[in-house]
């Protein structure tokens, strides 16, 4: 594995080797064992410059079945990898626009399918512009590697049986990471996102709301230790032992809070579920709530 960034050493993270700055990667733009890659939720931005080196994962074409609403499965996970120029030694580090976003539903997926050395470059897109750094548009020289992804980890994915199974457990700690008006049920979906919505508004009976922006800075970057303990621990009473599961309307900026809660906060049991709002607010017979009391309205 490469080097670590010393810079979050004494961070307070609960995993700060999964972190590099913007100075780590000027640093290994050269580095053979290193691949940089770019998922932003602006497809287009890429195209009109990125980091040197950095090859384009696509989060709707690349990651996802063309037909199934699912992700890629082993092998196309694996096809993915050898296109990228990644083999399964490579630290790959991912960085995108709008906080990171996209680039933690990327790392998720690397995560669920093995990758040993994966990495997100603090700040993203938007510190890299801002310190004037290098920007290009030609397209990597890409070497062949070989790679052979592990069979799906489950165990950071959650599934609508695993969130229904949390709310009739009387205890569930989920963390709905939407807009405060998607919470309630004011929104069915987020603006320019109509493909997104869902039958019904409102959030899953028992979810506190922590919208997925509380965790960044003004500057993109990852707040510190002590404020991410305060917004959730302590706040929201999201507890680092307890079962959680995070959702917001196709797993992406939940992708985000789960990388803050597993690896920044070391809550080992947390989950994404990318089914989430799209698949929860249209199904029947499900708890759902409206209102900002987690239990909804009349619980207020």
């Amino acid at each position: 594995m490469t080097d670590r960034d010393q810079r979050f050493a004494g961070s307070g993270y609960a995993h700060p080797e999964v972190l590099v700055s913007t100075e780590w990667v000027a640093e290994h733009l050269e580095d053979p064992k290193v691949r940089i890659v770019e998922s932003d939720e602006d497809i287009l931005l890429y195209d009109l410059g990125h980091i040197p080196g950095a090859v384009k994962l696509d989060w709707h074409t690349d990651l996802q079945d063309p037909v199934e609403r699912d992700f890629v499965d082993q092998a196309g996970f694996e096809a993915l990898m050898r296109g990228a120029g990644i083999a399964n030694d490579t630290t790959v580090v991912f960085y995108g626009d709008r906080n990171n976003w996209y680039a933690c539903y990327t790392f998720w997926l690397f995560k669920m399918y093995g990758h040993a050395d994966c990495r997100v470059m603090d700040g993203g897109r938007t510190k890299w512009e801002a310190e004037g750094r290098p920007m290009v548009r030609d397209l990597p020289k890409l070497p062949t590697t070989t790679y052979h992804a592990k069979a799906a980890d489950l165990s950071v994915r959650a599934f609508r049986d695993d969130v229904l199974a949390l709310v009739n457990s009387g205890k569930p700690q989920l963390v709905d990471v939407r807009s405060p008006q998607e919470y309630t049920g004011e929104v069915l979906h987020m603006v320019n996102y109509p493909q997104e919505g869902a039958q019904r508004g409102g959030h899953v009976r028992g979810a506190q709301s922590i919208p997925w922006g509380s965790a960044a800075n003004e500057n993109g970057t990852f707040k510190s230790a002590v404020d991410l303990k305060r917004i959730y621990e302590q706040e929201k009473g999201i507890s680092p032992e307890a079962p959680t599961i995070a959702y917001c309307r196709i797993g992406e900026r939940s992708s985000h809070t789960w990388f803050v809660l597993r690896y920044l906060l070391g809550h080992d049991n947390v989950r994404n579920y990318d089914g989430s709002w799209t698949e929860w607010g249209s199904m029947v017979g499900v708890p759902i709530a409206k209102g900002p009391n987690p239990f909804g309205d009349a619980a207020s």
